[in-house]
């Protein structure tokens, strides 16, 4: 369970709880990025991540300088939760740009608005800086403005995969990854279920992508299967499922009705007045509704922490960001919450299963990345066959999203020797493995340091125990190693050196 970190009011007035440290890290290498030159920075977060935190810290930062800010949702209907969580970060002092709204008032440091009502009104306000949820959503009235004004435009993004977003913005921060978060307890592991699935051979397709009619059309001869096989897997589990259409929904949710669950479609048809009694009614802990039903509309913003299960009976070809962001509803952590389950009933698991690793584990190193992985088509490849060799973990590309475990290609191997081979520590029976490889130590190392020292501190501790563990200099960057999980005998042999350097010091 992460750790939650209460708020304290700091000397600006402001009640921000302390930012955890991907979180100070993304926001230094914004600020570097402004001295180097960009004026226009993507940050990539993702689920769990705290964009919107982010952005307000960003907004904040401007205004404790006199200068305005904008923060901009992709949808008008996120403008008032928007304007809460100002207002429970202490920024109580902003404006709301919509026709008509209690809370406009033009004069403020800080304005709230959706890209649509800018959209409307064809008029941007006076601004120093322009923070955009959700910027993968390529909405003209935005895109054309970042480029030609002077202020700073910063996009908030968990899958900035949008063609032309390189043009836009000329820099893209990590602030960390899947994988971190769920070592950090901030999200939950998914545990994969791979069930019933569509025929989708010789299924229209256009663009690449099959046709909502081709989907909807496979779809529908398997609903009653997805009913059965959730019913098995996680009936008391508070779910989301991801249909085909609107229409695709309607059927699902009728079929699991008629089984006695209760179960609602979520869509673009659906009225404000019954969204409102919906999400009401769903964010109780005791819901009498365990189903939400939806084509989109609850694929991304959608928050709910207990959701338990997420079934996915969209089938897709090439969107790898609609599918993270459809998964990505189940993962934050809850109370009582160990993990998510993603009952595939689209194949899509498998067919992004070797791109979707690699954004777990590392993210993106540029934008253009992110678009090459949203126009490549992928094919129906056997990952299923291929668990993962040390836990059996399925589906495993490369690198398993169970245990972490990676292949080593023998180039690599051959590149570093020495390097690669798996790192022990005692003899015979007494003989303990402690890591994968050198690096694999070294991370662990590093992120040992990171949660147990004071920043100025962090680098030599971390090259000190390395040192201490294996006689040799470690061979990497400190700033460069990613976050991972720690290893029971890594922790017991820091142990062991921590309480020989105690015995030393009172000696």
């Amino acid at each position: 369970m992460t750790e939650v970190l209460a708020p304290s009011e700091s000397d600006d007035g402001t009640t921000f709880p302390p930012p955890r440290p991907f979180q100070t890290q993304a926001h230094e290498a914004l600020r570097q990025g402004f001295k180097n030159g960009h004026k226009n920075q993507v940050i990539m977060a993702p689920t769990g991540a705290g964009k919107t935190y982010l952005g307000m810290r960003i907004c904040n930062e401007a205004m404790q300088k006199g200068k305005r800010a904008v923060f901009l949702c992709d949808r008008t209907t996120l403008i008032d939760q928007t304007s809460d969580v100002a207002e429970k970060y202490g920024l109580k002092d902003h404006g709301i740009i919509q026709a008509n709204h209690w809370r406009r008032d033009p004069d403020q440091l800080l304005q709230i608005a959706s890209v649509q009502t800018i959209a409307k009104r064809q008029f941007w306000p006076k601004m120093d800086v322009l923070v955009v949820d959700e910027a993968h959503t390529m909405y003209k009235a935005w895109t054309d403005y970042a480029v030609q004004t002077g202020a700073a435009v910063i996009g908030l993004s968990a899958t900035p995969f949008s063609t032309g977003m390189g043009k836009i913005f000329s820099n893209l921060i990590n602030a960390t990854t899947m994988h971190d978060l769920t070592v950090s307890g901030v999200l939950v592991p998914m545990r994969i279920f791979s069930c019933t699935k569509p025929d989708m051979k010789g299924a229209e397709t256009a663009g690449g992508e099959w046709t909502d009619k081709a989907a909807e059309e496979r779809g529908m001869k398997i609903v009653g299967d997805v009913v059965t096989e959730w019913r098995r897997f996680a009936e008391n589990r508070k779910t989301i499922v991801f249909g085909a259409t609107i229409a695709h929904c309607k059927e699902l949710a009728k079929q699991f009705i008629d089984q006695g669950v209760m179960a609602a479609v979520f869509t673009s048809e659906t009225t404000k007045a019954e969204r409102k009694m919906l999400l009401d009614e769903y964010r109780k802990n005791d819901s009498v509704l365990k189903i939400l039903i939806s084509v989109e509309a609850l694929a991304k913003g959608f928050d709910v922490p207990d959701v338990g299960c997420v079934c996915d009976a969209r089938p897709l070809r090439k969107s790898l960001s609609t599918a993270i962001q459809m998964w990505g509803r189940g993962l934050r952590s809850a109370p009582n919450k160990e993990d998510c389950y993603l009952l595939d009933f689209s194949g899509n698991i498998i067919r992004f299963a070797e791109d979707y690793s690699e954004i777990y584990f590392n993210g993106l190193d540029a934008l253009d990345d992110g678009e090459k992985l949203d126009k490549k088509i992928r094919k129906d490849e056997d990952y299923e066959l291929k668990g993962c060799p040390r836990c059996g973990y399925k589906p495993f590309a490369k690198r398993c999203m169970g245990c972490g475990y990676e292949k080593i290609s023998q180039a690599i191997t051959e590149t570093l020797p020495g390097h690669m081979q798996e790192i022990f520590i005692g003899e015979g029976k007494n003989k303990k493995k402690l890591a994968d490889n050198a690096q694999h130590l070294w991370h662990q190392v590093v992120t040992y340091a990171k949660f147990h020292s004071k920043p100025e501190t962090q680098k030599g501790r971390a090259y000190h125990l390395y040192k201490k563990i294996t006689g040799q200099d470690p061979m990497w960057q400190f700033s460069s190693a990613p976050q991972v999980e720690i290893s029971r005998n890594v922790v017991n042999k820091i142990t062991q050196l921590n309480m020989a350097w105690r015995k030393g010091m009172q000696k």
